[in-house]
């Protein structure tokens, strides 16, 4: 069995400061359900809950590191 270590922080209302044993990410987010998320190993995602049929996309971007 592997072992995984994840955990999230609320740092203020919209947003979170996500630790796990690889990477530390931050999370912005707004009220309608749109979300940005940082990484510290380069990968830039936008999130969004689309109303309707829609439902839910995601778009991921990755870049190196410096």
């Amino acid at each position: 069995m592997p072992v995984t270590f994840r955990k999230s922080f609320r740092i203020f209302p919209g947003v979170r400061l996500n630790i796990n044993r690889k990477s530390v990410s931050l999370t912005l987010s707004k009220g309608d359900g749109a979300r940005r998320t940082y990484s510290s190993t380069g990968r830039r995602t936008t999130s969004m809950d689309l109303p309707g049929p829609f439902g839910y996309r995601k778009t991921t971007t990755r870049r190196g590191r410096r």
